[in-house]
């Protein structure tokens, strides 16, 4: 009966979590590589981007009493909105520049992004209104939350939805070409500003549904963003810099990782403390980058 119980509450208190993060992970890495494939630099603003797509949920949750699923694509298209005006002011200027003086850029628009989340919505620690408590769904020793459950479906579909786009339609496989080659994609006649452009707009997107999607599952505050940045980093050169399906696996593995390290494998106490687990990401990065720099996926390096 103890095996038993030890085998749910591992299931229940740690693998389910721990996919769930992952999945939320995956979200911010794809944009993460997707940038960096076509743009060519490592973008630091984009964990605020997720705190930005999770306080734009805010607006309709708080004020409105929507379901933050119902605001979930408001604020995907609020995110995306913002991250093409960005890109137009502070990214644009610099497109010919060497890649540092973009990145240096980034850290300003990250400073910039978390300043005017304080500015407009405060610094207090904010939840959303889900309206009620809502009961696990029992599975025999299952015990899973819906949010969790809704929280792998949402990204789910939206991976689908990706591979889709980039398989199936003329601009995505344009933005394959951007990403392998850039001036040869010019010279071939691709509107190499338009998938930037469409670039941005999937990775901020996406963002912006993993931010909702982590206010869903915990809270929402300002610096969740930079928290979430070294697991993002950490995901995307696991799975392998510039692939956005390697940013999936690379997310999944980094979320049940970081979950499972806290597990007690070989005593009652946890084998890591949970306050440790960034540790458990930067890690994972470390290791992977001395061992095997293009991530499993065989990416860039930079």
């Amino acid at each position: 009966m103890d095996d038993v119980a030890a085998l749910s509450d591992f299931i229940n208190l740690y693998f389910l979590p721990g996919l769930a993060v992952g999945c939320i992970y995956a979200l911010g890495a794809i944009g993460i590589s997707l940038l960096f494939g076509i743009l060519r630099f490592a973008h630091f603003a984009h964990g605020d981007m997720m705190t930005l797509g999770a306080y734009l949920a805010v607006i309709f949750t708080a004020s409105l009493g929507w379901s933050p699923y119902a605001a979930l694509p408001i604020a995907v298209v609020g995110a995306a909105v913002v991250a093409l005006a960005l890109d137009r002011a502070f990214y644009k200027p610099f497109r010919r520049s060497p890649g540092i003086v973009t990145v240096i850029a980034s850290f300003g628009v990250m400073l910039m992004l978390r300043s005017a989340i304080q500015l407009i919505w405060g610094v207090d620690v904010l939840t959303y209104y889900e309206g009620g408590i809502q009961r696990p769904m029992q599975f025999g020793l299952l015990k899973i939350a819906p949010r969790l459950v809704i929280i792998v479906l949402v990204t789910a579909a939206l991976v689908v939805a990706l591979h889709l786009f980039l398989s199936r339609t003329r601009l995505g496989k344009a933005m394959r070409a951007v990403s392998d080659d850039p001036d040869l994609a010019r010279v071939s006649g691709i509107n190499v500003e338009q998938v930037i452009r469409w670039t941005w707009i999937i990775g901020a997107g996406l963002a912006a549904a993993g931010g909702v999607l982590i206010g869903i599952h915990t809270k929402v505050h300002p610096s969740m963003g930079w928290d979430l940045l070294l697991p993002l980093f950490a995901a995307a050169v696991l799975g392998g810099i510039g692939r956005p399906y390697g940013a999936v696996a690379g997310g999944l593995a980094i979320g049940l990782c970081q979950e499972l390290a806290t597990y007690p494998w070989f005593s009652d106490d946890p084998f890591i403390a949970p306050g440790y687990k960034p540790a458990v990401a930067f890690s994972v990065m470390v290791v992977m980058l001395i061992w095997r720099p293009t991530g499993l996926f065989r990416g860039r390096v930079f």
